[in-house]
């Protein structure tokens, strides 16, 4: 695994770091501060493991389109979306953020570690059209901003702030070089991704840190993920799970028409049937809870296995901890109690919104 460019102002700082080899940086020391600033003020956050695959060719848009659950047809150069690739049953294999970046030219940012995965899964639908896949993760280094004050922290190191929509991106002149800003919902609310050469980060971040941007940990952002009910791939999100149960529906379109999964997405939107669904849940004790944690509840007199967790943070909001979990239908109303696993800690739902 790749160092962050960004580990000398981590190290410098005293953060502290998620394992022997300090990949996953936890906190630097405050995470209510660090979780407030996500509200109130403006968070960084260090995205510099993410991957990156490029689509290129004169069939790339087609393929693009006829492949994956996003509509590329209406991106001009500039835009973006939400995608997934799913299965021929629907479910999801992979996630990823997509941006049209020039004339046949498209770039999915994927979640840690899943570019040669998606590469893969890419490659086997190519048969005779002119499209050509690489990887180009190593040039990809993006750094997370969120935050009431985001926008004009970004204004007060650029000069401006891009005024782009949702998924929309410019590329600006910085003093570091040519730098990627997009528009990306993050964790609940209009963020910024900065995206530059590996070399730039370090010295982009430094320069935002010290115009008021706050840098956070995962123990911050994953406070300010389960309160926005936000799936994670790997965590959150696998093979095993539809699109709707994830609460994707960002990233899938209901009137593109074919592409691989998308009659079973189509048949759950008109029909409805979901088996379980991701909600959360408040906890009655402040440990934290692992991720495959069965929720039980009694029923006509016999407990029933009803869900599983998959995340677990502590709320701040509801000054509690807060899981999310996969519950199954009719057992989803509002203050449904559950057993937690063989323990003695139970978990109840809560309502949503959580953060007003």
């Amino acid at each position: 695994m790749t160092d962050s460019p960004i580990l000398p102002y981590h190290q410098r700082a005293g953060a502290r770091m998620l394992g022997t080899e300090g990949s996953t940086l936890l906190t630097y020391g405050d995470v209510p501060a660090e979780y407030r600033a996500g509200l109130d003020d403006a968070i960084l956050f260090d995205c510099t493991d993410r991957g990156m695959v490029r689509v290129t060719g004169t069939d790339a848009l087609e393929f693009l389109h006829r492949i994956t659950s996003c509509e590329v047809h209406g991106l001009s150069v500039g835009q973006g979306c939400a995608g997934l690739l799913l299965d021929s049953k629907g479910k999801v294999l992979q996630m990823f953020d997509l941006a049209h970046s020039g004339d046949e030219c498209f770039d999915l940012s994927t979640p840690p570690g899943q570019a040669s995965e998606l590469i893969a899964a890419l490659d086997t639908y190519i048969f005779t059209e002119a499209v050509e896949l690489s990887n180009e993760t190593p040039g990809h280094a993006p750094i997370d901003m969120v935050g009431s004050h985001a926008g004009s922290v970004l204004g007060s190191v650029l000069g401006e702030v891009p005024e782009a929509l949702l998924h929309h991106f410019e590329v600006v002149e910085s003093d570091w070089g040519p730098l990627r800003i997009t528009n990306l919902p993050i964790l609940g609310a209009p963020g910024w991704r900065l995206d530059g050469s590996p070399e730039q980060m370090l010295e982009i971040w430094e320069a935002l840190a010290t115009s008021g941007a706050r840098p956070g940990g995962l123990v911050a952002r994953d406070s300010l993920r389960v309160e926005a009910i936000e799936a994670v791939w790997g965590v959150d999100v696998g093979a095993s799970i539809y699109p709707q149960e994830a609460r994707l529906e960002s990233a899938f379109s209901l009137t593109k028409g074919c592409y691989i999964g998308q009659e079973v997405v189509a048949k759950i939107d008109t029909y409805g049937g979901l088996n379980k669904r991701l909600m959360a849940l408040r906890v009655d004790h402040d440990d934290p809870v692992a991720a495959g944690t069965r929720l039980w509840r009694e029923v006509n007199g016999e407990w029933r296995d009803l869900g599983v967790s998959t995340s677990w943070g502590y709320s701040f909001a509801l000054d509690c901890g807060l899981v999310l979990a996969y519950v199954k239908r009719k057992h989803q109303e509002v203050d449904t109690v559950f057993r937690l696993g063989e323990g003695p800690g139970a978990a109840t739902l809560v309502p949503e919104p959580i953060r007003e």
